[in-house]
């Protein structure tokens, strides 16, 4: 893989992972057409690189991130409580994020043997852009007076698990579930953007993990120059891209990202259909 591939590759990554329109269906047209061989390094780069966009997400939400509760609770509140109050936070966090890494021990390899359907990413990007066209009728605005309950964290985490069928979009999936829980489209994404950090960490370290445990040390050491390159430029696209869909997704709603899943989904159903073979990174 060249250094322009590289760099075009962290772009797709940065731009697409954090907005709901499944960045899987663009990594399979962006290889296509770059003519990159799906190699195991190619695999794993897709994989290392979500390090860098998880480090936007961190740095542009960095007081939120390190900032513990400091609000007062009643006289009396027992140990346990004053803990889980002032890592109010990190522990709504933890709750969304237990039922992907259930789900996700339990049935990863059914999740990558789904990954390698083509046809599965493309039906779900068009069915989910369909949903989006109609997300903001369905759902009514929210407040931002809505508490932010662990039952609220916890059914936000379930519908993470839906984006384990790929071309779902884990952006998609964690943002519906929050406006189902009657946040606001800009708290709802947000969190999303929040319950990405441990989901993406926790994926990545565990394809790391399978990689270096196959014998994959020499491979990763080889590429050190192009892994680099694309988490610093998933980083600096990815913090555009976040700043971008909070302003447009207040004002505009989803329905634009509902027609785009759809063209993408629609032009790689297109491809299967006319005979060319697509493969996924």
């Amino acid at each position: 893989m060249t250094w322009i591939q590289t760099i075009i590759i962290a772009i797709v990554e940065g731009l697409t992972e954090f907005l709901p329109v499944s960045s899987t269906g663009h990594m399979i047209i962006t290889q296509n057409l770059l003519g990159v061989e799906s190699t195991e390094y190619v695999k794993a780069f897709t994989f290392i690189i979500q390090f860098g966009a998880i480090l936007s997400v961190v740095c542009l939400y960095w007081k939120r991130f390190f900032q513990l509760n400091q609000e007062p609770l009643p006289a009396g509140t027992s140990a346990f409580k004053q803990f889980i109050h002032k890592f109010d936070f990190y522990w709504k966090l933890l709750i969304a994020f237990i039922p992907a890494v259930v789900l996700g021990l339990l049935f990863s390899d059914a999740i990558d043997a789904m990954l390698e359907r083509v046809e599965v990413v493309a039906a779900m990007l068009v069915i989910g852009g369909i949903f989006m066209l109609f997300c903001d009728k369905i759902f009514n605005k929210g407040s931002e007076d809505t508490p932010f309950t662990e039952k609220r964290a916890f059914m936000v985490g379930l519908f993470q698990c839906i984006a384990m069928i790929p071309g779902v979009s884990r952006s998609m999936a964690t943002i519906v579930g929050g406006m189902a829980q009657k946040m606001t489209r800009k708290n709802a994404a947000e969190f999303s953007f929040f319950l990405a950090v441990p989901t993406m960490f926790g994926a990545t370290v565990y394809k790391m993990y399978k990689l270096l445990k196959d014998g994959g040390t020499e491979m990763v050491m080889n590429n050190l120059d192009t892994l680099i390159i694309g988490n610093v430029v998933a980083f600096v696209v990815a913090l555009l891209a976040i700043k971008f869909f909070i302003s447009f997704v207040q004002k505009y709603g989803f329905q634009a990202f509902g027609w785009y899943r759809i063209i993408i989904g629609g032009i790689i159903l297109i491809l299967l259909f006319t005979g060319h073979e697509l493969t996924i990174m």
